[in-house]
């Protein structure tokens, strides 16, 4: 399996961001990419790659052209504002405010393009997601030439980045970005299967009203889980993608063998819709011992991951997503990659 991995996502660097009231270093750091490319050379998966430059036209084919113009702006306005360290929005257009008038001053823009305050900017960071984004489209560009499978090293994550807003350390949706860069290269369907502890809320909303991709996440429940606002059973599409969204939050202390079982029922879902292509969004932060998560999954459970997705018999393109365990998270995000291995040539 081919790897591909820039080191600019290393710029994107020293983040704060709000957790449980403090102001602190943000869980989403360079070692992680790192520990995983280490994970990739010594488990010998295969060779890794540099990504090719790429234009941001298929950023604009999910995302909205003036927030995509926006992101490269937000650092040098910060600076030019006479601040430095990391840009975090601190207002919200919300329920009663005004949320269709663009404002003028990076503060207000940070907010208006922002569901959160987890999508922090430093100097370093536009160059990080535009090295990701590139990173997902060389990737993609592998699996539709040919390989049965690729693993784009993403970083920063994408999934909860919408049409038009930022948020839970995400800018560009790269999963987004390539089940579309997918459609425009001849693909009929492509599903997106999510399998990080938090939902994919802003994969969900770029797609929900349509039926040509396919977005299947499994999730802790957002009733007491992050993002919150998304992620219900009862959220299944509209329009044209009425049917066409499939959502599996699970409690607090979910192990492997409920996990699994979503898995199962996610997989003969996918396998019925019938995709030309899958994208699966590599979150690994279900294991028991990350930080910000609730979930029990072991080290041992990721290969049988793997596995179970290369049972689906399709062209495969892992996009790395979350996961903060960072001592296992090579590991346990290779782990997924060795399995599908293996069952693919058993």
């Amino acid at each position: 399996m081919k790897t591909v991995y820039s080191p600019l996502h290393a710029g994107h660097a020293g983040t704060m961001e709000l957790n449980s009231g403090e102001l602190m270093p943000g869980f989403e750091k360079p070692s992680r990419a790192e520990i995983i490319r280490a994970r990739v050379e010594s488990e010998k998966l295969g060779p890794i790659l540099a990504p090719e430059p790429h234009d941001l036209a298929a950023a604009r084919r999910v995302h909205r052209a003036d927030y995509i113009d926006f992101l490269p702006t937000i650092y040098p306005a910060w600076e030019e504002s006479g601040r430095s360290g990391s840009a975090i929005p601190f207002t919200w257009p919300t329920r009663g405010l005004r949320g269709d008038v663009r404002p003028e001053t990076i503060d207000a823009l940070l907010g208006f393009y922002s569901f959160d305050a987890g999508a922090p900017f430093v100097k370093g960071t536009w160059d990080a997601i535009k090295s990701s984004y590139e990173v997902a489209l060389t990737a993609a560009a592998l699996v539709k030439n040919g390989e049965r499978t690729a693993f784009a090293l993403c970083r920063p994550p994408g999934h909860h980045a919408g049409d038009a807003f930022m948020g839970g350390y995400c800018y560009i949706n790269n999963a987004a970005v390539v089940a579309q860069w997918y459609r425009d290269q001849g693909a009929a369907r492509v599903s997106i299967l999510d399998v990080d502890y938090h939902h994919g809320n802003g994969t969900q909303q770029i797609f929900y009203a349509r039926g040509d991709v396919q977005v299947l996440n499994l999730h802790a429940d957002p009733m007491v889980e992050y993002p919150f606002f998304l992620g219900h059973a009862d959220e299944k599409g509209e329009g044209a993608g009425e049917g066409f969204n499939l959502n599996y939050p699970m409690p607090f202390g979910t192990t492997f063998e409920t996990w699994s079982a979503a898995l199962d029922d996610a997989c003969g879902k996918l396998a019925a819709y019938a995709p030309d292509v899958v994208v699966v969004s590599l979150g690994v932060d279900t294991f028991e011992k990350d930080p910000i998560s609730q979930f029990k999954l072991k080290c041992a459970d990721y290969p049988a991951i793997g596995c179970r997705i290369a049972k689906l018999g399709l062209p495969t393109l892992f996009v790395m997503e979350g996961g903060y365990a960072v001592d296992e998270i090579g590991v346990n995000a290779v782990g997924v990659l060795t399995g599908f291995e293996e069952a693919s040539r058993g």
